[in-house]
C-alpha cells in the first residue's frame, strides 16, 4: 500500500454555504462545479474540480474556521486573482517568504485560511 496522489481536498462550511461556495469558489476563483453523487447530496455543500483535483465544501453543523492549515492553489495570472478578489471586498495578504514564488493568504466566505501562489521563473 502507498499513497500515490491526492484526490481531493475536502474545506468545512456551515450549513446553507452552497449559493456563498459557488459564489466564491465558481463566480470569483473560476472553478468548474462538479455533481455531488447522488447518495452523498443530502449532506449538503458542493464539489468543484481544480485541475486535476477536486476541491469539496462539506457541511460541518459545528463549523469552525481552519485559520492555519489551508490548501494551497497554484495559479496562473496571480496579480488578475489578486485583483479579482480585492474588487470583491476579500483581504489579500501578501507574503514573500516562499523562495522562488510569489504568493498571497486570503480567507473564504466562511473564514477558512486560502493560499494562492504562482511559482517564479
Amino acid at each position: 500500500m502507498s499513497a500515490i496522489r491526492i484526490d481531493h481536498i475536502q474545506i468545512a462550511a456551515p450549513e446553507r454555504c452552497e449559493a456563498a461556495a459557488r459564489e466564491f469558489y465558481s463566480g470569483i476563483l473560476g472553478m468548474v462545479e462538479i455533481e455531488k453523487p447522488g447518495p452523498l447530496r443530502a449532506r449538503g455543500g458542493c464539489w468543484f474540480q481544480c485541475g486535476q483535483h477536486q476541491l469539496h465544501i462539506g457541511v460541518d453543523k459545528g463549523f469552525r474556521p481552519a485559520k492555519k492549515a489551508h490548501p494551497a492553489f497554484a495559479v496562473e495570472k496571480l496579480e488578475a486573482l489578486r485583483e479579482n478578489l480585492l474588487r470583491h471586498n476579500y483581504q489579500v495578504i501578501d507574503d514573500e517568504n516562499l523562495p522562488g514564488a510569489r504568493r498571497f493568504y486570503t480567507e473564504d466566505p466562511w473564514g477558512n485560511r486560502l493560499e494562492f501562489l504562482e511559482r517564479r521563473d
